[in-house]
């Protein structure tokens, strides 16, 4: 899968290190690469790639991670791969 981008530093996407127990579900789940677990902590290893998918927040176990899906970029960019890059996007 190429490697989307979006708009920097627009995602909702929390993580509480403090709250993190370093399980590694986050890197686990995530579609783009967006966590590393280094240290028995989660980091953001590029935060910028978060499609706002969900996923992460879903299955953390101690929720250390907080994310409102579907208001960021998702749906941007399913709109494009199907309408193409010229296309007019309705952003959520």
């Amino acid at each position: 899968m190429q490697k989307f981008r979006y708009l920097e530093n627009v995602t909702t996407l929390k993580l509480d290190v403090e709250k993190c127990i370093g399980c590694g579900m986050c890197e686990t789940v995530c579609p783009h690469t967006v966590f590393k677990v280094e240290k028995l902590k989660a980091r953001f290893a590029d935060r910028d790639a978060c499609i706002e998918c969900g996923a992460c927040a879903a299955n953390c176990p101690v929720e250390a991670i907080t994310v409102d899906p579907g208001v960021g970029c998702a749906a941007y960019i399913i709109q494009r791969w199907i309408k193409g890059k010229d296309a007019v996007i309705e952003c959520c």
